[in-house]
């Protein structure tokens, strides 16, 4: 039997208090309020009253430390999976403010569509999409969680909903720690919820990265 439901969930909030583009950099953990926020994500989860019978995480610090939770209260051994990292971006360790004042940088915003900044768009939804079509399939029934990132998830989001994939970051919707829900119905996915479970309001890092 296939799964039932996958979720995708965000990671917590990242002590990051120069406020850079952390991107796939190492030791960016999680903070204090993030291991909070992570926790709310796996009792929302919990609450729906649906076994959870897999889970998977990018393999970066803060989606494991976000999954952590999640493999407490279900009993699971989180599986790495490259294809639900964060995408690559020419930006990361520098602070965005400071670096589009620099004329230099603009010609990596010369494509926004792809985006010419990082990975392009097609690429996050094809990987994503590859990694949530065989967790679907090779699940013994129950639902899937997916501890990932803010941009593969929304790009996802988009994919499913066949909306352009080109957006401006800041209109995303997909705040720390939150889950986005889908279910597959023979070769078609389609979205079936979103919450936003964790206390967010005194987050320092709720941005794109």
């Amino acid at each position: 039997m296939p799964a039932e439901r996958l979720h995708l969930v965000r990671h917590g909030e990242v002590h990051n208090p120069t406020r850079v583009l952390y991107g796939r950099l190492p030791n960016y953990r999680l903070s204090d309020a993030g291991h909070q926020m992570a926790r709310a994500a796996a009792e929302y989860v919990a609450s729906l009253g649906r076994p959870v019978t897999a889970l998977r995480c990018s393999p970066l610090e803060r989606t494991q430390e976000s999954a952590a939770p999640f493999a407490e209260r279900f009993d699971l051994e989180p599986v790495l999976d490259e294809r639900i990292i964060e995408p690559t971006n020419v930006f990361e360790g520098r602070q965005m403010k400071r670096a589009l004042m620099d004329p230099r940088n603009w010609w990596h915003l010369r494509q926004p569509s792809l985006p010419s900044w990082g990975e392009p768009y097609e690429s996050i939804a094809a990987r994503m999409l590859e990694a949530m079509d065989e967790a679907w399939h090779g699940a013994e029934s129950g639902d899937v969680v997916f501890v990932s990132h803010q941009a593969p998830i929304w790009i996802t989001h988009l994919r499913v909903a066949g909306l352009p994939l080109r957006h401006d970051p800041r209109t995303r919707r997909c705040d720390l720690s939150s889950v986005t829900s889908f279910e597959r119905g023979g070769d078609v996915w389609r979205e079936v919820g979103y919450a936003a479970p964790a206390v967010t309001g005194g987050a320092v890092d709720v941005g794109a990265v």
